[in-house]
């Protein structure tokens, strides 16, 4: 049963999706998918987060100022999906759950990477890291992951979601330099930013964070009143009413300041960052992050470095 929805959900996503991107996309795919390379292209000022072992060390030294080599990229490419399966990712408001969403993206753009010949991998986690699939092209290796997505899972042991293991794990298991992408809602104990981070120092990491209209604000609908509410993985239950106005405005208040903190660490962490919503169109999705990749192309530098976060070169780095 798994596996023919896993099969339904790809062959839905090449009619609709997948046919609409190629044409899109065609004459983009060096600018979208950046893998590694040995072949010197440029030099340009050293950014918060550039990889140490890249600095030129002579150019530093003659023009006094930090700057790093960049390189033609090669055309074959390695990508890994580190995926949080965590019960908060099985919520919704309306026709699709985060996990929907996450599914029909790895598929997608697993899709489009493998179509060009390159591999995908993948880290799933729940409450603790569950399997590693080990990069591959074919089509069976994206339907087993798919159905791995999918497949029932024991009951949470309310210790919540610790995401650092997730991206630790990954910096194990991930030695070649990769496209990684990171699909969660980011609802975890702290300790995940600076495992980001330190991810991003190596690899070309995209964070893409799941959310749900309803996490940011409750409807004024005037038909509800008191609620039970539960959460998915610690199973604590609260009761609140969702009919006063009062209560509505906190709601968002708060769930704009938790927001704002998970932006800023994502910001400061050096990765690429996509917001996926569950009532989002796919397609649309897809074509941000393409514009995105394209943008950082042409600029030739991360667009997720603002001028104010740039710094010196850490003593510890000079050889």
């Amino acid at each position: 049963m798994i596996e023919a929805n896993a099969e339904r959900l790809l062959q839905r996503l090449e009619w609709t999706v997948l046919r609409r991107l190629d044409g899109l996309l065609q004459g983009d795919y060096r600018s979208l998918l950046r893998g590694a390379g040995v072949d010197l292209a440029d030099l340009r000022e050293y950014q918060l987060h550039d990889d140490v072992r890249h600095i030129d060390w002579n150019v530093t030294a003659r023009l006094q100022q930090p700057h790093v080599r960049l390189y033609l990229e090669d055309r074959e490419l390695s990508a890994w999906f580190l995926l949080d399966l965590s019960a908060s990712i099985d919520f919704g408001s309306g026709a699709r759950t985060k996990l929907d969403t996450s599914a029909a993206f790895v598929a997608a753009l697993a899709r489009v990477i493998t179509r060009h010949g390159n591999r995908v991998g993948a880290l799933l986690y729940g409450e603790q890291v569950e399997a590693v699939l080990a990069p591959a092209a074919s089509r069976r290796h994206l339907l087993t992951l798919l159905q791995r997505m999918r497949a029932p899972r024991a009951p949470t042991r309310g210790t919540g979601t610790a995401l650092a293991d997730l991206l630790q794990a990954a910096a194990g298991v991930i030695k070649r330099r990769s496209l990684v992408f990171v699909v969660s809602d980011f609802i975890s104990a702290p300790g995940w930013a600076d495992a980001l981070a330190r991810l991003a120092l190596r690899h070309d990491v995209v964070a893409v964070r799941l959310v749900d209209p309803l996490e940011r604000e409750l409807p004024a609908d005037a038909g509800l009143g008191l609620l039970t509410v539960q959460d998915a993985e610690t199973g604590e239950q609260l009761l609140i009413d969702a009919g006063d106005a009062g209560f509505r405005e906190r709601y968002a208040r708060i769930a704009a300041e938790q927001e704002a903190a998970i932006f800023d660490a994502l910001s400061q962490s050096g990765a690429d960052t996509l917001e996926l919503a569950t009532d989002d169109d796919l397609l649309d999705a897809l074509l941000r992050f393409a514009d995105l990749r394209r943008q950082r192309a042409r600029l030739k530098s991360p667009l997720r470095f603002p001028a104010h976060l740039r710094r010196a070169v850490p003593a510890a780095a000079a050889p």
